[in-house]
């Protein structure tokens, strides 16, 4: 093996625990962001029936930093 073959070391992100597991299942099959997503608004829902408006007052403000944090990837190229 070269040196030039040698695998590309991944980022802090993925060597954690959960969040390193779900990226390197969606590197290998892209669908399983679909199963994410869909647990992830079931979870929500759920936490609404249980905890009430609250909750989807916290979704809201997690969306918000996602979606800044999402901006700025998009404008950094």
């Amino acid at each position: 093996m070269a040196a030039t073959d040698q695998p590309r070391r991944k980022g802090l992100v993925w060597r954690l625990p959960i969040i390193g597991t779900i990226l390197r299942d969606i590197e290998r099959d892209f669908n399983s962001v679909f199963y994410l997503i869909g647990g992830a608004v079931s979870l929500a829902l759920s936490a609404a029936m249980i905890w009430g408006l609250h909750v989807l007052t916290l979704v809201a403000l997690v969306e918000v930093f996602a979606m800044f944090v999402f901006m700025i990837a998009i404008t950094r190229g």
